[in-house]
């Protein structure tokens, strides 16, 4: 019996991926509006190549973009940039296709619902409620949480044991195979792929127990296997 859906955040909620190459385009834009001599896309290359190499969740990648271009920050052109991506990050901040319905959906078959992320807590519960999600689920397990990353079994451990049920009660949903699904797989939970959201576009084996192209899939695996 399933009682319960883990889903990671970003690419299995949200286009992330998407949602960031926009905002620094548009924050790229603002700083050459604002003075700054750039080829809109090598300055493109280079700050993604920074949030590779320091993290998505990266906060000073303007300032480093800035170090690398001028040697110092200007303020100016920052705050051009900083504003810009701030203002396209939240228009752009949009779930995939029958996510909302899904939630729902699942909400009124009486299964619980939980995320799993990566992301620093601040971060994670700033795009939930951007996104209007924060009345849906019942627990957010970020990296603050535990201080371990997937796919340790750290995280989805405490959310088994926040939620009060069994390993074989859940069923976990991301779209990065090599840590939602490994991760959750070491407890014995069942796993689905997020194909729709791997923006590396795999065409291997996942290893989960389903792959589904659209989030909707999930409601059907749900009733059949409770059913």
């Amino acid at each position: 019996m399933i009682k319960a859906v883990i889903f990671d955040l970003d690419n299995t909620l949200l286009d992330f991926i998407k949602m960031k190459h926009q905002a620094v385009r548009a924050a790229i834009r603002a700083m050459i509006e604002a003075g700054l001599d750039l080829d809109e896309d090598s300055a493109f290359d280079d700050i993604i190549r920074l949030y590779q190499d320091h993290g998505w969740e990266n906060q000073l990648v303007f300032d480093d973009f800035l170090k690398e271009k001028l040697g110092y920050v200007n303020n100016k052109f920052l705050a051009a940039g900083i504003v810009a991506y701030r203002r396209n990050r939240e228009a752009s901040l949009l779930t995939y296709p029958n996510v909302n319905r899904t939630l729902i959906k699942l909400m009124k078959m009486g299964i619980r619902m939980a995320v799993v992320s990566d992301a620093p807590s601040r971060e994670a519960w700033l795009r939930i409620y951007y996104l209007n999600l924060h009345h849906i689920f019942d627990l957010v397990v970020t990296y603050d949480d535990t201080g371990m990353r997937k796919p340790s079994p750290k995280p989805f451990q405490l959310a088994l044991d926040s939620l009060a049920i069994k390993p074989e009660e859940a069923i976990m949903v991301g779209d990065w195979p090599e840590r939602d699904v490994v991760g959750a797989q070491q407890l014995g939970i069942k796993t689905i792929y997020a194909r729709y959201g791997d923006a590396f576009g795999r065409e291997d084996a996942s290893g989960a127990n389903w792959d589904v192209n659209d989030i909707y899939e999930l409601v059907d695996i749900v009733r059949g296997y409770n059913e």
